[in-house]
């Protein structure tokens, strides 16, 4: 029994790692309306800043983590201005290349930079657990999760609750209707992106003390955050935090039951039944809603 918990516990706490990758993911997706394949490299660069900052400045991870969304926040800024604004009214064909070659830019940019090493830090709570019964669980995965939570409260409050929120809503349904009431299309692109960009910054800095960084880690995840997306339900908040929470635990199931190998497989599965039986997610309000915040 303690070691069917142990399992089950381990799945939520890494579930809720992806559901904190998976939400900034998701904004982007439902406002600005772009597979952003270069999720995960923003996601590594946000693990070599907190590298950096603890090895050269001492900056503990959790300390960083505030300066490390700030910055992930002005890059978010400039990648949506720079790059993709300008391709928002071509093709889906020239969106896809584009965000795949930056994708491959950023991930050669740090292979130049850093060679393929990999890092990581070494703090007195790396390793550290806490044990209930015969129950051990990891206190930076648990912080990670608590985190996780937060955000996707938050992000449900702000975009439910506050003026601004409510045109980030507005647009996700319909951008011209929104661009008719006043509402500034191009800034609310820009400040989506922005903050989803500054999100997985944060899950970068969390995830640190838990995982190595290396130019390909955000390749692990992004496919991961792809599945989660479609399951929570494409926009949605707290659909991403649920949908993140499943696939942990299907993932820590599966590495036990059938083998740790074939663990990816049972959740590119799920994926592909989704998409074929319920295509807009399991938590959306119906087919095709991709109201941001509302499933």
């Amino acid at each position: 029994m303690g070691e069917i918990i142990q399992v089950l516990i381990s799945g939520i706490l890494v579930g809720g790692i992806y559901a904190l990758i998976s939400m900034g993911l998701n904004l982007i997706l439902g406002v600005v309306r772009i597979i952003n394949f270069a999720h995960g490299e923003f996601l590594m660069l946000a693990m070599y800043l907190s590298f950096f900052l603890y090895s050269v400045w001492g900056l503990d991870p959790y300390v960083s983590a505030l300066l490390v969304v700030l910055i992930l926040f002005v890059f978010g800024l400039f990648i949506q201005r720079i790059i993709i604004q300008p391709i928002l009214n071509t093709s889906a064909t020239v969106k896809i290349f584009v965000t795949l070659g930056l994708s491959i830019a950023l991930q050669n940019f740090a292979l130049m930079l850093w060679r393929a090493d990999f890092r990581s830090v070494h703090t007195a709570y790396q390793t550290a657990v806490i044990n209930v019964g015969t129950v051990a669980v990891s206190i930076p995965r648990l912080i990670a999760f608590i985190v996780a939570i937060i955000v996707a409260l938050g992000m449900y409050l702000f975009l439910n609750k506050t003026l601004v929120g409510k045109a980030i809503r507005a647009v996700a349904m319909e951008k011209r209707a929104a661009a008719l009431m006043g509402i500034n299309v191009k800034r609310i692109y820009l400040l989506a992106f922005a903050i989803g960009s500054a999100i997985v910054g944060l899950a970068g800095a969390l995830l640190i003390p838990i995982y190595y960084v290396f130019p390909t880690v955000g390749t692990l995840f992004v496919l991961i955050s792809f599945v989660v997306v479609v399951l929570g339900g494409m926009g949605s908040m707290l659909g991403a935090f649920l949908g993140g929470i499943i696939i942990g635990l299907v993932e820590a199931i599966a590495g036990v039951v059938i083998a740790p190998g074939l663990k990816e497989a049972v959740y590119f599965i799920i994926f592909i039944l989704v998409l074929l039986f319920r295509p807009s997610g399991l938590f959306s309000l119906g087919k095709g809603s991709e109201e941001v915040g509302l499933k």
